[in-house]
């Protein structure tokens, strides 16, 4: 399958899911070309922005995985070509 490359933003609205968040981000840390995260202590949120390269399959299941986590939420977007 060929890979894509794209976006993923994250946005953690309660701490105490960020250890479940961060575990599955390292699982999926073969696919993750970057990562930017910035904590909103004025909105009690984290920010997490990532630069993905993978397959549609690997990219859809990390994300999936991610949008499952209480106070996820999660939303992507891909190149259109190969």
């Amino acid at each position: 399958m060929d890979k894509r490359i794209g976006v993923v933003g994250i946005v953690v609205e309660d701490l105490e899911s960020a250890g479940q968040v961060n575990s599955i981000l390292h699982d999926y840390s073969q696919i993750i070309v970057g990562r930017m995260g910035i904590p909103y202590r004025e909105k009690g949120v984290s920010v997490i922005a990532l630069i993905v390269d993978g397959t549609t399959d690997e990219i859809s299941a990390m994300t999936g995985k991610l949008g499952k986590v209480k106070s996820v939420s999660v939303k992507s977007a891909m190149t259109k070509k190969n």
